[in-house]
This record gives C-alpha cells, sequence and structure tokens, in this order.
C-alpha cells in the first residue's frame, strides 16, 4: 500500500507527460493502453487565439517555466526517493529497481510537454491583457530579481514550514499519548507484535 502510495506523485506527473505524448502521436502509433486512455484535457480545450498563444510562450520562456519545471520535478524526487527506499522491502533488489525507475522517469520527462499543457490553463486563467502585463513585469529589473529570488524563498519556505510541522507534529503526539497512555501503550504493543512476525 506504500508503494503506492509513493508512486502516485509519479504517476501525477507521468499522467501529465503521457497525455501530452498521446497527442504528438497519430492513433497508429499509440500503444495499445493508451488507445483506451481519455482524451487529454488540452484536446478538449477551445482553440487559443493565436496572439495570445505567442504572448503566453513569450511568457513561459521569459519566466523560465521550462528550466523551473525539471528543478521541481527533481526537488520531488529528493524527497519521494527515501519514501521510496522506505516503502519497499529491505534487499539487494531495492536500489536498483529504485535507480532504475529514476532513470527511466527521467528518460520520458520532457519539460516542453508540461509547458504545453501549461498553455491552455493560462489561456483559462489569465486574459491577453493580463499576459500581457505579466510580460511587462517579468521583463523589468524587479520582475527579474522575483524569478531569481522566488524558487530559492520558495524553498526555504518549504524547509522552514516542513520543521515547523514536524515540531507540532511531535508536539500534538506527545499530548495525545500523555491524554491517552493506553494509546501509547497499544502502539507499543502493536511494534512488537509487528517486529515478532
Amino acid at each position: 500500500m506504500k508503494v503506492l502510495a509513493v508512486l502516485a506523485w509519479f504517476l501525477l506527473l507521468g499522467s501529465l507527460c503521457a497525455q501530452t505524448q498521446g497527442q504528438a502521436q497519430q492513433p497508429s502509433e499509440q500503444p495499445v493502453q493508451q488507445k483506451s486512455a481519455p482524451e487529454a484535457p488540452a484536446a478538449r480545450q477551445p482553440k487559443i487565439d493565436p496572439g495570445k498563444e505567442a504572448d503566453i510562450r513569450r511568457l513561459l520562456d521569459l519566466t523560465g517555466a521550462g528550466a523551473l519545471a525539471t528543478q521541481t520535478m527533481d526537488g520531488m524526487e529528493k524527497n519521494i526517493r527515501p519514501l521510496m527506499t522506505g516503502a519497499f522491502p529491505p534487499g539487494e533488489y531495492r536500489e536498483k529497481l529504485i535507480d532504475l525507475f529514476f532513470a527511466k522517469f527521467h528518460s520520458k520527462r520532457d519539460p516542453q510537454q508540461l509547458l504545453e499543457l501549461a498553455i491552455p490553463l493560462y489561456d483559462k486563467y489569465y486574459s491577453a491583457e493580463d499576459i500581457k502585463a505579466l510580460i511587462q513585469f517579468y521583463a523589468t529589473p524587479v520582475g527579474q530579481k522575483a524569478l531569481t529570488v522566488l524558487p530559492k524563498l520558495m524553498h526555504e519556505l518549504q524547509e522552514e514550514g516542513r520543521k515547523w510541522g514536524e515540531g507540532l507534529g511531535r508536539e500534538s503526539m506527545l499530548e495525545v499519548f500523555s491524554e491517552h497512555p493506553e494509546l501509547e501503550k497499544a502502539l507499543e504493543d502493536a511494534k512488537k507484535n509487528a517486529q515478532s512476525r
């Protein structure tokens, strides 16, 4: 069950890539599994105004969205790798399996495909005027600084949030055990039973 939960994160990313791959392939080139897959969301979108689409592409290029997508996926890998290691039973196979999984995932991921999925979403949530205003902002020195600083800021904020959340979690669990010692004993008994199997 833990394996499925861990792999679900990658399935979310993988499904985005698979959907765009399915769009790019001709029906005769698609594997049997993909022929019955639902139509990709971008294919169901109404046609985007070519001028607005060009501006969206310019905005994505200006903001370095492709590099950010790759950086995000790499960050997720660093967080998910230990979870996968803990989810699979110990054995000599485990590291090789996880390494091969990530190698296969890297060979299939294409940030450009993710950007293609982003275009209809930008079209959905931003007007043509919004896109032009964002382009103007990100072309300024403060806009460029925001692009440089924001990923670092978000990373540090995530790390601080993680530490804060862990502290709250520990404190909450200790309080629960203090208020309900029978639950702490039940947990210890469950651990002993699991170890004796």
